[in-house]
């Protein structure tokens, strides 16, 4: 696909979007995090459990800012539909190289096929399509029909509990040894970019998409009240379908991409409108390679048995005794961030925009 004109708040959001990623995937120590840089144990929604959802609002956000003005100037659908599957296809194949690469240099006992990138890789192969075929109204209607149809799917299923809700059981029916968790002893598994849950996450994704159409229309003004809406309903139905990253619960959805309008409103009236710096814009160029460059590294360095030595000696040696051990924990984690920022930085510099 040929490259769409860029906004730079979008950039910039997706930029500070991975770099909490990797910020909150590369602690020090896994047994001294602070707790807003933790997931909730199960039900619940930290600082944290922002991050991905995010993400595919920005991917829907892309699409309607990269794909559909294309669909509108008339662009062949053939050729366009071939072009997002491929990227598709090649985002997904990169999150199972990296697995495989996991389970050679790490030892695991067995394959996942499932993770962030294929999650990512789906969600904007399905709605990129959907932007190339279908209109608002289509859109919006997918979005209720997916937010309660998988409700109904949770609730049909008689549990919203660790192991025994429906979406883990169709897990570990599905993936056996092969899903994120599973224990042997009873057969159970579950895996949080699983089958079932994916179809709300293609909601989080279309809800993006209709942000992103409203930011391209001048419409940014509608950003605002959606949120607070969007916020709000997610809260209140909450009380009966509790917010949860894991099952990617229909109340996550709307709390989560409420809070990404918010941001994203924000985004563009101080950076587009009143021209302040896109901080984070050159990890938000460069999106997918920082991701998968940093896990790549992480899963070398722990292979090689040098992660665990480079924190003790680097930092936890020098900062606890003073400090605790939480915090050379976070120290480490900024000091990745800090190093992929200099690499993603180098390579905007160079003119260099690793696409997938």
């Amino acid at each position: 696909m040929n490259e769409a004109p860029r906004l730079a708040s979008v950039d910039a959001l997706r930029g500070l979007t991975v770099a909490a990623m990797l910020l909150v995937n590369n602690p020090g120590d896994w047994g001294h995090v602070y707790a807003p840089l933790l997931h909730a144990q199960w039900h619940g929604c930290t600082p944290t459990d922002l991050v991905f959802p995010f993400f595919l609002f920005i991917v829907g956000v892309s699409i309607a800012l990269g794909i559909v003005p294309r669909v509108e100037a008339g662009a062949e659908p053939a050729p366009l539909r071939q072009a997002v599957c491929l990227r598709a296809a090649k985002i997904i194949g990169l999150g199972l190289l990296l697995h495989l690469l996991a389970m050679w240099l790490l030892g695991k006992p067995a394959f996942r096929p499932w993770g962030v990138l294929q999650r990512i890789g789906l969600c904007f192969g399905i709605v990129g399509l959907l932007a190339t075929a279908t209109r608002a109204w289509l859109q919006w209607a997918l979005v209720a029909a997916l937010l309660l149809g998988y409700w109904a799917l949770l609730a049909a299923g008689g549990s919203y509990a660790p192991w025994e809700n429906l979406a883990s059981r169709i897990d570990g029916a599905m993936l056996g040894p092969l899903a994120y968790q599973y224990d042997a002893s009873t057969g159970r598994g579950h895996d949080p970019e699983g089958l079932l849950s994916t179809l709300s996450a293609i909601a989080t994704t279309l809800l993006g998409l209709r942000a992103g159409q409203w930011l391209r229309s001048g419409e940014s003004w509608r950003l605002l009240p959606a949120s607070v809406l969007a916020v709000a309903v997610g809260g209140l139905w909450s009380q009966w379908l509790p917010l949860n990253k894991n099952l990617w619960t229909s109340s996550y959805v709307l709390w989560t991409a409420g809070w990404a309008m918010l941001a994203l409103w924000l985004a563009h009236a101080l950076v587009d409108r009143r021209r302040w710096p896109p901080l984070g814009r050159s990890f938000g160029v460069n999106a997918i390679a920082a991701y998968a460059g940093s896990a790549a590294m992480v899963y070398v360095l722990a292979g090689l048995g040098w992660w665990e030595p480079l924190y003790r000696l680097g930092f936890s040696n020098g900062l606890a005794p003073q400090f605790g051990p939480t915090f050379p924990s976070l120290v480490f984690a900024l000091a990745f961030v800090l190093f992929w920022w200099a690499v993603v930085r180098g390579l905007d510099r160079l003119g260099w925009h690793l696409k997938v």
